[in-house]
């Protein structure tokens, strides 16, 4: 049995492995940034007490290294056990990394390819919302052809709320196509501009294979993004952790 943790800016995701089923794990979010005290406050005995100690730990993270550096102590306290960490190769599980440095590839990103390439049969768009919004796309041969990265809508209407002067707190909103008031009008142009970058990628992806790509929407705000895509989707939060599964099972 593996103990598979998705270590992402904000948040943490864990799931147990055993070769053929993925069950989910506890989650929780973190202070994120470089604090070093991020995790400090969060009691991992309780987190895993009633799990068994895991054959292995693997970790998929983007966090700041004092949090990954945090969360390896309290693992090797816990299990008696140190995790290993997945980094993003040139090559792996038949997916190949577009990155001339493969590594400064994310590793989440890496690992979604994975998944989606053994899960896909053809060409596919990742779309992964979270703190930022990245997107990639591969062809049927498991080739990246590279990707994107913006802000978030929940970073974009953090970018305006702090930079300008007279928008204040904001309500929550419906999102709309014609917004008649300033809450409406951010949530609605933050949200619609992910939207457009999602969908002129697809387009562009199709051009370049001509067929068009299987979508997969997926991180934490997934299923919200999803609700406002045309076309064609399927939503897969865990995408990550189904990813390190298999490249976990690589490893070994």
């Amino acid at each position: 049995m593996k103990l598979l943790i998705d270590l992402g800016n904000s948040r943490l995701k864990s799931a147990l492995w055993d070769g053929a089923q993925l069950r989910h794990g506890p989650a929780l979010t973190h202070a994120g940034g470089g604090a070093d005290e991020a995790l400090g406050a969060v009691d991992f005995s309780a987190l895993w007490k009633d799990m068994p100690p895991p054959h292995a730990i693997w970790i998929a993270s983007v966090a700041a290294t004092a949090i990954e550096q945090q969360l390896t102590r309290a693992l090797a306290q816990h299990f008696a056990t140190s995790p290993k960490f997945a980094r993003s190769p040139a090559s792996a599980c038949g997916v190949r990394n577009a990155y001339s440095a493969p590594a400064r590839l994310g590793v989440d990103r890496f690992l979604s390819l994975v998944a989606a390439h053994a899960e896909v049969p053809g060409a596919a768009v990742v779309a992964s919302c979270g703190t930022a919004l990245t997107l990639d796309a591969i062809d049927a041969g498991g080739l990246h052809l590279g990707g994107l990265i913006a802000p978030s809508p929940g970073l974009m209407r953090s970018a305006l709320l702090d930079r300008t002067a007279r928008l204040g707190e904001l309500a929550a909103a419906q999102i709309v196509d014609f917004a008649d008031t300033t809450a409406a009008a951010v949530e609605s142009g933050t949200w619609l501009a992910a939207v457009a970058l999602i969908e002129r990628f697809i387009a562009r992806t199709r051009t370049r294979l001509g067929q068009d790509p299987v979508v997969i929407v997926a991180g934490g705000a997934a299923r919200r993004l999803a609700a406002l895509l045309e076309g064609e989707h399927r939503v897969e939060p865990d995408l990550v952790l189904r990813g390190l599964a298999k490249f976990a099972d690589g490893a070994a």
